[in-house]
């Protein structure tokens, strides 16, 4: 038996009943309403399997305690930040993602966000639309030629670059530790990176490890013809801090996809027109989901056939 804790398309859910008895509970996220998923562990906990969630809404270590006969977690898209990854380990179960099925579309998004906020295309189109001219607004920076600095040069961080160096950006990167395989700039340390950059792209892992490693000191080494675009996950950028930077003038502008708190959005953000906000889509299109989803389900008919997985975690 498979409980599925995120949302799904009914055709998703069709292909995935192909192969498995499905129940779909999606929850909200962690730290918000959990009520479906967890009526439906009381019910069927025993009967339970395989467990399809994401890294926001993750797998707790009372939850899986509440399934004793559950052997496989699979998230959708890469994160597994609120999975209990080392409890599901000592349980003898195994972990494994969709990595790379949506690591083109997010870096599509990056780039797509952080060209946005640089030439500042939501606010001309609005601008546009009330009537006021070129002449009238303030001339909106150029993107070619300048620093590009990426913090988690990973799968998505390394398609991020590509791309950027087809506007000609410099590029360099901050990591856990330095590639082999590149041959950008290397910094020891994000606020480092963040006072060589113009552009700073989160692309790290979330967790506590990199709670808030964007704050008000890197904010400001970033400088007022800053931006910092989150692509990642919300816990890594201090919202505050972002706010308070781009009220002040110590950040040109932020291009978020990814918040605090999801799904509510980021309150002190709202108001501020060097704000680009989207709703968590960056790693979401037809293909992508698609390739996701099938990941999942080649990774859990493996799992039961005795075959290695095709993404582990653990």
């Amino acid at each position: 038996m498979l409980l599925v804790l995120v949302y799904i398309t009914p055709e998703h859910r069709e292909l995935v009943s192909r192969s498995f008895e499905l129940i779909y509970a999606p929850n909200d996220g962690l730290g918000a309403d959990r009520s479906n998923g967890a009526a439906q562990i009381v019910e069927h906990g025993q009967r339970i399997r395989v467990v399809l969630t994401n890294g926001v809404n993750g797998l707790t270590r009372e939850e899986i305690d509440s399934m004793p006969n559950l052997e496989i977690i699979c998230t959708l898209g890469v994160g597994f930040e609120n999975v209990a990854v080392d409890h599901a380990t000592r349980r003898g179960i195994r972990v494994a993602n969709a990595a790379n099925t949506n690591d083109d579309c997010v870096a599509d998004h990056a780039m797509a966000i952080l060209l946005s906020a640089i030439r500042r295309v939501p606010t001309l189109n609005r601008l546009v639309r009330e009537g006021v001219w070129r002449d009238d607004i303030p001339r909106p920076p150029q993107v070619s030629g300048r620093r590009l600095g990426i913090l988690g040069l990973g799968a998505i961080g390394r398609k991020i670059a590509r791309r950027a160096a087809g506007f000609d950006l410099q590029i360099a990167y901050t990591n856990r530790r330095r590639r082999d395989d590149v041959d950008y700039r290397f910094f020891d340390d994000v606020r480092a990176l963040a006072a060589w950059s113009d552009f700073l792209v989160v692309a790290a892992p979330g967790g506590k490890e990199t709670y808030h490693l964007v704050n008000a000191e890197v904010l400001r080494e970033l400088g007022p013809q800053g931006v910092v675009v989150n692509i990642a996950r919300g816990s890594v950028v201090d919202t505050g801090a972002v706010a308070a930077a781009l009220r002040d003038g110590t950040l040109f502008a932020a291009a978020l996809d990814v918040y605090e708190g999801e799904p509510t959005p980021p309150a002190p953000l709202l108001e501020l027109d060097n704000a680009l906000l989207t709703p968590h889509v960056g790693g979401i299109s037809p293909e992508a989901i698609q390739a996701s989803v099938q990941r999942f389900i080649d990774n859990a008919t493996r799992h039961f056939a005795g075959l290695p997985l095709l993404s582990p975690v653990n």
